[in-house]
């Protein structure tokens, strides 16, 4: 499991706008954000509150980074139906859910099956993971993860 002060993973994975690295903000911090599926209401949710505070990240040198299973296409076609400003990356391998650790057993009715926790990752300019939120509620996160970034070192 990740810990805080750890390296964050790298990773390259597919988005609308072509393949996205962690090495590509080398010097930027990153919020990356891991959720469970597109177009679904917690999900929608929080894609909108953080694109709701992308001008406010942005100001921060911050750059918002959304990963889930879904495909590039799904992707577009969920940030083009609720006009969503953030970059959403696929993960349709898991191979990124797992070295972060958000590919988690998970029960519910009395089934269990594998799916993605809820989770975020502040990571710094220097790659160091600066803060993680597991099990995330969505109401008032992407304002928590705002306040994280506005308290690192500038």
């Amino acid at each position: 499991m990740l810990q805080i002060g750890d390296k964050a993973p790298d990773f390259t994975l597919p988005s609308a706008d072509g393949e996205v690295g962690l090495t590509d903000y080398d010097g930027h911090n990153v919020v990356l954000y891991f959720y469970p599926r597109d177009d679904t209401p917690g999900c929608t949710s929080e894609a909108q509150d953080f694109t709701r505070l992308k001008p406010d990240f942005d100001a921060l040198d911050a750059t918002v980074l959304g990963v889930s299973r879904d495909t590039v296409a799904r992707h577009e076609k969920f940030a083009g139906k609720y006009d969503l400003g953030v970059t959403l990356l696929s993960d349709a391998s898991g191979t990124v859910c797992e070295d972060y650790g958000v590919w988690v057993e998970k029960s519910m009715y009395g089934r269990t099956s594998f799916g993605i926790e809820r989770s975020t990752f502040l990571i710094d300019a220097q790659g160091t993971i600066r803060r993680a939120w597991r099990r995330v509620k969505v109401a008032g996160h992407a304002e928590q993860v705002l306040e994280a970034v506005r308290a690192l070192p500038q």
